[in-house]
């Protein structure tokens, strides 16, 4: 028999991405999330042929190094050294070994591994370090190691065996049983000791040669049924050795193709050839649908002769990969009931084959049915499974043409769970996937495809085709994977399912329902965009002036860039310039941020080529600021446009602060500048062009209305969420080759899918947009113009009079008869004014623009004969008029004139028809309708936690493409179009006409004059300084605010009684001297019953628990630590000086302080005669009364009964624990009262100063580690996230105030007061997170040490600078109301008398400050020794400073020394009381009195007079200003 496999390889053998390549081992690094046990990580390299890795030598400790994380521990091949089960070498030497058994001969230990240590790792941060750990079943990452030419498999698995592209196998060496214990086990437990003799190995190189030598890729399984079991005991493995040698040297020859076959075979003398195609090379033949890839395989002889292969016993195995990538749609079906599945067979001769996966592993029937659903004695075909064979054989279920009896169409696939009796329902889910498969050879004889000798195998998957042969020949296969069908029959079941997973049904429905109400929204935008929609003319436009001009004003996007006030514009040409025009339209606003208006400009003739544009407005309203972005003028008599780039602030208090500026027009170099292109561009494209951003910001004149915008979006986004969920769960060919670009990588089958959404989608709704866009708006007729007469005398004379002044204007020379005619108050004969135009034209030879004075004469004779000659005092003087009107448009060209009627005429709008909005309307409801409809139904059949997965990523992907690719693309484009293109857009505008008057008397046809601007920036500046200090002072009361309730809700007022408390319950039985029996009297009484109440585990009244144990430590002082006076060292044998650091004894003793003792006893970490240090303690050092503690010294725990701490007290009181070296005591525990949430550590002291007597302090320091989960809480952090908002923005608004004073800020008091404000409040939060982290880290251990003493003091310590940092914060916050009530005249009339009297007051503290310390100093060296007030300078001062304030015991001070203390005291008072302090208060109000003689008011005062009026004014009250009350007060005449 030959056995043949096809295996097509793409690349030479080379280590995966995933892997590292070094000295002919492939490593692979393990991390997170797959850490593993010891023997977990072990098993999961030998799956894979390996094994942990293994560290010969430094070069592959350093090759390691590079690839590791430093902070993370990483498994080795280290087990505990054996003997090996082959008896052939000695056990490795060392507790270790690696797990083939060879010995650690070179090493990198941290410590030495012990005796006991099972297995070995890198240890983090150690310097890649190897540590020896008996804990192997701790999860640490780790590293694989896979041997060129070795691999290793357990039972029941299989061994793969790989060579390079033209290379093949040649088996070394194999074995399968056992050599050594440490591969392929199964507990830590297993041993070779008591099955060592059982253990034993067979030699399979002659089997395994069989099934590979030859081949370019094999797997050898692992089969205890073919090799037997020769290590029953601990189960075996199979162990293989091999090289990989060229082809050429087992076949004489060896030909190959792209892609290429390597074809193996076990004969010799003999050539093989192959070739794969993509295409069909008989694609003319209609025998076959070939898809798929096809091979041709060859065997000759050396004569070249071919050896026919044909009909053998055992079936060839052809693999046929698929050359293109396709859609695999698995459908997950629920068991609970029966579940149906519709399958679609194309073709009579197609194989079917059926993948399973149950997610248990239970018993179910399989039925099959055609066109309707299978019964129990109905089908077409019907299994059971799990089949027989491997994992899968076991779920795969193959059809043939015979089992499908030749039926094409829709087939129904039933699936029946088989349960035990009483079993209602199964919790299980089974996923189908369905491939159409299959095998054809090209027939030679009969030249076409055939099935014969050939059929699908159950190995087919959706990226291979499993061909079995009987025969050698062209192999061909045809490839279709079915996308899943959903049955619109089965609508009602799968809506009944909806309780179960209502995702995708709930999302399509809300979208629908989102969708109405955003419709409402946008049909009101279109009403008003419709009235924005129109031309304004401006009412001041003269009627005789026909010369029209189009404007259109585009206003900024900034903030504020609106305007409130009236602007008026005025156009500078060659040939003059226009009349002063307001810009307003009584039916709409004007000059909105980021709006577009456009105006109608009229002038009796043409300006010219327009040179500049004049701009300005009168400040008025309540938004006066206006940013002009652009404007254009169109002259639409000629279609000349003229751009003008403004860019600028017209406001008194932004950019150049000015109302009036003249903008000259852009040039062609300006337009096509980058920056005007590429943000036109960009503008108009989000505006316009961008479907989704357009619905907010659509241009008015757009006829694409704003609801038919959101209904494309609502289209679009159903299409998009029907291919997502059509194509989503394909399965990737993990062999398909992935590109990149740079950090993106794609393959090729993720194009495709987005190639055929994009088709699927794309057309339908690019169609519907550009309906919608390019559709004409319906046209409706306009009415018939009444008719009207005018009722005016002298509005004929009126126009003669601005014709003859039009044409003194276009003469620019003034006429001596107009200037005669033209004197107001004058009257005027018709006849003479028609005489004189005529004069003029005559004068002229050619009149610039004569068409538009031949209108004007067209108008003044339609007004001569409305008016007819009963209007006219005398007849004659009308017919003279008619006729003198006559002969002027006689003396002008009328072809103008009447080509200029003809030109009225509109043109000839482009587009679809109107009717086509009702087709996109059409298209919308279908594509949206369908789309929902199917998105619910593939919803509802993919179950909830699919369509989650869904749901969750099309959102992401929704989002990321509406917020980041498609911005990004319009700014791509739009660079684009700046940078390549530089093509200014054109934009055409609409013709209208309008009459109206104008009033020259309104003030903003003249600019504001300068004295007003100033006057208003004035007022400006005031009113923004009044807002800046509301703002201000508003912003400091919430900052206020939320800092008092951050410090107050750190502070718990029950922390004062917990305290006082325990502090009066402990200190029962103290005296002020006491011996050291005292001590332990003390301790064994008042001690022992409060800190071992009537309840367990809790002291005193059961209130408070016992957190660990509590502690007795003691700080000594060696012996011989003072000298003795030289006369009396006979009397004193020996000196033991105050505790000092360098004095403090830190030795080790034995009982009763004997150190010989110490020598022979064996040192323990409890014993408390030893010192121990502040780190092994976890303390802090501690002040007492006396000095400063340090936190180490000799311990001993109480433990957690009473009866245990008496018997120690009792040891140590028989063994003299205390003796004359004793410098002080320390009780220390930590109790937690869960009544307040409160801990608190207890320290309580009993210190001497060498004297022999101990005194009695206690610390208490109470600290909140668990926060209330109670609403006051959560309001408590809110008030921290604001307060540190409050914090950023004092951060931003300093830091602008740093840029802009440079080294001048850090000379202002102000600026470095916010300064230390904003450091103290990061200070703080870094203390917060300290104590947070040291709060985790003590309850830590304490949980994990509950019968030691768990110290809480380096918490409380960091808590109580929290405290006091918050405390300063408080302080020198309220010391900043100082600065923000420096506006008020009162207080800033003190800060000035301050400023003023500094130099003398400087002087009188220094006098102050010299006399205080003498008295001071005085009444220490006489009273210090004896009274307690003084026993101190720093005492004797504070008693000086109360004796100021009225706060003295003088009854002392007299008893002990009436006449020394009558005179301290009374000189005292004489001269710091009456004198000195006298005189410093009479300095100050000396300053203050020349301060009111001197005092300015400032212009703060008047802001603050100001603010005052706006508040007033807010709520109706009336506020007289300063001048009034003046006035009012000044008297009268």
């Amino acid at each position: 028999t030959i056995k043949l496999i096809l295996i097509v390889i793409y690349s030479p053998l080379s280590c995966p991405e995933y892997q590292e390549s070094f000295d002919g081992s492939c490593y692979e690094f393990v991390g997170p999330p797959r850490s593993r046990s010891f023997l977990s990580a072990q098993g999961w390299c030998e799956r894979g042929g390996g094994h942990l890795a293994f560290i010969l030598n430094d070069e592959t400790q350093q090759f390691l190094q590079k690839h590791l994380q430093m902070e993370q521990d990483w498994w080795l091949g280290l087990a505990p050294a054996s003997p090996n089960l082959t008896l052939d070498s000695a056990a490795a030497e060392g507790p270790l070994s690696w797990l083939d058994g060879s010995d650690v001969s070179y090493s990198n230990w941290v410590n030495d591994p012990d005796p006991g240590a099972g297995c070995g790792h890198i240890l983090r941060s150690s310097g890649f370090q190897w540590e020896a750990t008996s804990n192997c079943s701790q999860e640490l990452h780790f590293i694989c190691q896979f041997e060129s030419g070795r691999s290793i498999a357990c039972a029941a698995h299989n061994a793969t065996l790989q060579c390079g592209s033209g290379q093949v196998i040649e088996i070394d060496d194999s074995f399968y049983g056992r050599k050594t214990v440490h591969y392929c086990r199964t507990s830590p437990t297993s041993s070779a000791t008591s099955t060592q003799e059982e253990c034993s190995w067979i030699d399979v190189v002659d089997s395994v040669t069989g099934d590979c030598h030859g081949l370019q890729a094999c797997q050898a399984m692992a089969d205890v049924a073919s090799f037997g079991e020769p290590c029953p005991g601990l189960g075996s493995y199979l162990s293989v050795e091999y090289n990989c040698k060229d082809g050429q040297n087992i076949l004489p020859c060896y030909c190959l193709s792209f892609p290429p076959f390597y074809i193996p075979f076990k004969y010799s003398n003999m050539f093989s050839a192959s070739e794969v195609f993509e295409k069909n090379p008989y694609s003319w033949s209609e025998g076959g649908n070939i898809s798929g890839a096809m091979a041709s395989v060859t065997l000759t002889r050396q004569d070249g002769s071919a050896i026919p292969v044909e009909n053998l016993s055992e079936e060839i195995e052809i693999l046929l990969p698929r050359l293109e990538g396709g859609q695999v749609n698995s459908t997950i079906l629920e068991l609970g009931n029966y579940s149906t599945l519709m399958i679609d067979v194309p073709s009579p001769d197609i194989t079917l084959v059926l993948k399973m996966e149950p997610s248990e592993d239970i018993p179910f029937v399989l039925l099959l049915g055609y066109k309707d659903y299978p019964k129990d004695k109905q089908y077409v075909a019907k299994t059971q499974m799990p089949h027989q064979g491997n994992s899968q054989e076991r779920y795969t279920w193959v059809l043939g043409p015979n089992d499908l009896t030749g039926k094409v169409g829709v087939h129904y696939l039933v699936v029946r769970p088989i349960v035990e009796a009483g079993v209602k329902s199964v919790n299980a889910t089974m996923t189908v996937t369905s491939i159409a498969a299959q095998c054809k050879y090209w027939n030679e004889t009969l030249s076409t495809w055939s099935e014969d000798g050939c059929r699908v195998g159950p190995l087919t998957t959706s990226l291979v085709t499993q061909c079995l042969c009987n025969h050698l020949t062209f192999f061909g296969s045809s490839f279709f994977i079915m996308p899943n069908l959903v049955d619109v029959s089965r609508t009602t079941e799968l809506f009944a399912t909806f309780s179960d997973n209502p995702v995708v049904v709930c999302f399509v429905g809300a979208i629908f329902i989102a969708y109405l109400l955003v419709v409402v929204w946008a049909r009101r935008k279109d009403i008003k965009d419709i009235a924005k929609v129109k031309v304004t003319l401006l009412e001041d436009n003269d009627p005789l002036a026909e010369y029209r001009y189009m404007l259109n004003i585009s206003t900024g996007h900034r903030r504020g860039a609106s305007t409130s006030s009236q602007v008026t514009v005025t156009l500078l040409g060659t040939e003059g310039e226009s009349e002063p025009h307001h810009l307003a339209d009584p039916d709409k606003p004007v000059f909105e941020r980021g709006a577009v208006d456009t105006f109608l400009l009229t002038t009796p003739f043409s300006l010219g080529e327009l040179q500049s544009i004049r701009l300005w407005h009168d400040n008025s309203g309540g938004h006066p600021a206006w940013y002009i972005n652009k404007v254009t003028v169109q002259d639409l008599e000629t279609g000349q446009k003229w751009h003008f780039l403004c860019n600028s602030w017209l406001a008194i208090d932004m950019g150049e602060c000015i109302l009036d500026k003249v903008f000259p027009v852009a040039s062609d170099i300006d337009l096509k500048k980058f920056s005007n292109l590429f943000f036109m561009k960009t503008a108009k494209d989000f505006r316009d062009g961008h479907i989704w951003f357009s619905v907010i910001s659509r241009p008015p004149t757009s006829t694409f209305t704003c609801v038919q915008r959101v209904s494309c979006c609502f289209s679009l986004l159903l299409c998009t969420m029907l291919t997502s969920i059509m194509f989503w769960g394909i399965p990737t060919d993990p062999s398909e080759q992935t590109m990149d670009l740079g950090h993106i990588e794609f393959t090729w089958q993720q194009v495709m899918i987005g190639v055929q959404s994009s088709i699927i989608m794309f057309p339908i709704n690019l169609l519907i947009v550009s309906i919608f866009r390019n559709t004409r708006p319906r046209e409706t007729k306009p009415g018939k113009p009444k008719a009207e007469v005018s009722n005016f005398n002298d509005s004929n004379l009126n126009d003669i009079k601005k014709i003859a002044q039009s044409l003194s204007k276009a003469m620019k020379s003034p006429i001596p008869h107009l200037e005669l005619e033209m004197k107001p108050g004058q009257q005027t004969d018709i006849n003479s004014l028609l005489s004189l135009v005529e004069d003029i034209i005559r004068q002229q030879k050619r009149i610039n623009n004569s068409q538009y004075l031949y209108r004007q004469l067209r108008h003044v004779e339609k007004e001569l004969s409305l008016l007819g000659p009963s209007r006219f005092p005398n007849p004659d003087s009308y017919c003279r008029a008619v006729q003198q009107v006559q002969g002027m448009r006689g003396l002008l060209d009328p072809s103008p004139a009447e080509s200029s009627e003809g030109d009225s005429s509109s043109k000839k709008q482009g587009g679809l028809p109107w009717w086509f909005v009702f087709i996109g309307w059409i298209l919308v409801l279908a594509t949206s309708g369908v789309s929902g409809y199917f998105t619910m139904m593939y919803g509802l059949t993919y179950g909830k936690d699919r369509s989650i997965s869904w749901l969750i990523s099309m959102v992401v992907s929704f989002f990321e493409s509406l917020f980041i690719t498609q911005p990004l693309k319009v700014l791509g484009f739009a660079a684009f179009f700046a940078l390549v293109l530089k093509k200014v857009d054109q934009e055409e505008y609409g013709d209208a006409k309008f009459e109206g008057e104008r009033d020259s008397t309104c003030s903003f046809y003249q600019p504001p004059p300068p004295t007003d601007i100033e006057r208003m920036r004035s007022n400006m500046i005031k009113e923004q300084k009044v807002f800046a200090l509301i703002k201000e002072i508003l912003t400091y009361m919430g900052f206020m605010w939320m800092l008092l309730l951050v410090a107050y809700g750190q502070r718990d007022p029950n922390a004062y009684f917990l305290t006082q408390h325990i502090r009066q319950s402990f200190s029962q039985g103290i005296s002020d001297s006491m011996s050291h029996k005292d001590v332990f009297t003390w301790a064994n009484t008042a001690l022992l019953s409060n800190l071992f109440g009537e309840y367990p585990g809790f002291i005193t009244d059961g209130n408070s628990k016992l957190v660990g144990n509590a502690r007795l430590r003691q700080v000594r002082v060696q012996k011989n630590s003072c000298r003795i006076a030289r006369s009396m060292r006979q009397a004193v044998p020996d000196c033991h000086a105050p505790y000092s650091w360098e004095v403090e004894d830190m030795g080790s003793y034995g009982p009763g302080w004997n150190r010989s003792a110490s020598e022979n006893a064996s040192k323990t970490l409890h014993s408390p005669w030893q010192y121990q240090t502040q780190a092994r303690l976890r303390a802090q050092p501690t002040w007492g009364s006396v000095v400063l503690y340090k936190g180490g010294g000799f311990v001993v725990d109480l433990g957690p009964e009473s009866q245990n701490a008496s018997s120690t007290l009792q040891y140590l009181f028989d063994n003299t624990w205390l003796d004359m070296f004793t410098r002080a005591v320390f009780v220390e525990f930590t109790v937690y009262n869960a009544n307040v949430n409160l801990f608190c550590t207890v320290t309580l002291m009993l210190e001497t100063t060498a004297v022999g007597a101990f005194q009695f302090r206690s610390e208490l320091q109470s600290v909140r580690l668990y926060q209330s989960t109670g609403g006051l809480h959560i309001f408590v952090m809110a008030s921290e996230v604001i307060y540190f908002l409050f914090i950023l923005y004092y951060m931003y608004v300093q830091g602008k105030l740093m840029k802009l004073q440079k080294w001048a800020y850090f000379k202002t008091k102000w600026n470095l007061l916010e300064l230390a404000i904003i450091l103290l409040s990061w200070s703080a939060l870094s203390v917060f997170i300290k104590r947070t982290l040291l709060g985790n880290r003590d309850m830590e251990y304490y949980h994990n040490h509950k019968d030691q003493f768990a110290s809480f003091h380096e918490t409380a310590t960091a808590d109580a600078v929290l405290g006091y940092l918050i405390a300063f914060l408080v302080l020198l916050a309220t010391v900043k109301l100082w600065h923000l009530l420096r506006l008020n005249p009162k207080l800033h009339m003190i800060t000035a008398t301050l400023q003023r009297a500094w130099t003398d007051i400087s002087g009188f503290l220094v006098v102050i400050t010299i006399m205080f310390l003498a008295y001071s100093i005085a009444s220490y060296l006489m009273y210090g020794w004896k009274l307690y007030s003084y026993r101190t300078l720093l005492d004797a001062a504070l008693t000086m400073v109360s004796l100021q304030l009225g706060i003295f015991n003088y009854d002392e001070v007299l008893d002990y020394n009436p006449v020394l203390g009558a005179f301290l005291i009374g000189s005292c008072i004489i001269f710091m009381t009456f004198v000195v302090l006298n005189l410093f208060i009479s300095v100050i109000l000396v300053a203050f009195t020349q301060e009111q003689i001197h005092h300015k008011p400032s212009e703060e005062e008047e802001i603050v007079d100001l603010m005052l009026m706006k508040l007033c004014s807010l709520f109706g009250i009336k506020m007289m200003k300063k001048e009034e009350k003046e006035d009012s007060h000044a008297p009268g005449w």
